[in-house]
């Protein structure tokens, strides 16, 4: 049977934070300083990615050193330059004409509206990087506010004023010697429900409580419609570009297919705990990680690697805390 796992169980795999609270922005950053094989696979229709096609199974590069998991919509994408830079201080890279050049690849989510408009740039990459490297592998990875996590909202389908705060999770699972953990920063335009199917964070009502999603997507159209009509804007609290980024780390061994096939089945976790996902206003993204000290079935990989992530998502909403006057799921809990 599954059994819990965590960060401290995958040796291979560094991971570390750095964020601006003020600004509601920051990055995480996971490391393997002897490179693993990566996958990657993006849903959402409006994606911010660096490198990805570097991932695809036909090309080239074998091996990866980073995932950067970054706020700040595209400008986010600054801190990946902050990565490289540390990683190739740090010697790590593949050697090229006396230099060493990291292999870095990742994603943003869009932040901007949250507290200032500020966004990673590569000092920011640079401390995330440093401080993977520094953590104690028997220190938990912090969750909620912290990293990519910072400035994460949800439940935006009504504009941003009636969104709910959210931020970064961590779950891990273990079936014998194979290990999967997920990292995700939940920022989703839609709803979030928890393992039961609870609503837990999302849209709010006039009350307050948490809207049925289809029930605010139903106003959002509506809206839109009578916006149309009048030959004017939609509803001024429109929906805003949004996306969950997250990636799952494993010691399997993977080819390059296979961990694109796991990123691919990952987004089964996304659909079952998120409502609605992969939107036009999402730019939802999964890398799969493996570095490859265990011999698995890659369906193995991917349904574990399928329930963690769903894990992952349900601890990011819950262990978010109320900030940028935004209440968070733990603010509604007495609620219900």
């Amino acid at each position: 049977m599954f059994r819990p796992a965590t960060l401290a169980d995958l040796p291979a795999f560094f991971c570390g934070h750095a964020q601006n609270a003020e600004a509601a922005t920051g990055c995480t950053v996971i490391v393997a300083p002897e490179g693993a094989v990566c996958g990657v696979d993006v849903r959402g229709g409006g994606p911010a990615t660096r490198e990805t096609d570097l991932l695809r199974p036909e090309n080239m590069i074998e091996a990866v050193h980073a995932v950067v998991l970054a706020g700040g919509s595209a400008f986010g994408l600054a801190a990946s330059t902050g990565v490289m830079d540390e990683l190739a201080g740090r010697g790590i890279g593949f050697p090229v004409a006396g230099a060493r050049v990291p292999i870095v690849v990742g994603a943003c989510l869009f932040d901007l509206p949250v507290g200032e408009n500020a966004h990673p740039d590569a000092a920011m990459g640079a401390a995330a990087c440093a401080a993977a490297f520094e953590r104690e592998a028997s220190e938990p990875l912090a969750e909620g506010n912290v990293g990519a996590g910072c400035g994460a909202t949800v439940g935006k389908l009504l504009g941003g004023e009636r969104a709910m705060k959210s931020g970064l999770g961590v779950c891990g699972l273990a079936l014998g010697d194979l290990v999967v953990c997920a990292v995700v920063a939940v920022n989703a335009l839609g709803n979030v429900r928890d393992e039961n199917g609870a609503w837990i964070a999302g849209c709010r009502d006039g009350e307050g409580g948490v809207m049925d999603p289809l029930a605010a997507f139903g106003a959002m159209a509506s809206q839109a419609a009578a916006g149309e009509a009048s030959g004017g804007a939609a509803a001024k609290g429109g929906p805003c570009p949004n996306t969950t980024i997250g990636a799952v780390l494993t010691n399997a061994r993977l080819t390059k297919a296979q961990a694109t096939k796991t990123a691919s089945t990952v987004h089964d976790a996304y659909a079952r705990a998120i409502k609605p996902v992969h939107t036009l206003n999402d730019g939802d993204t999964v890398f799969a990680f493996a570095s490859g000290e265990i011999e698995a079935l890659p369906d193995a990989v991917s349904v574990l690697a399928t329930e963690a992530m769903q894990g992952a998502v349900v601890r990011a909403v819950r262990e978010a805390e109320g900030a940028y006057g935004l209440p968070a799921a733990r603010d509604l809990a007495g609620r219900r």
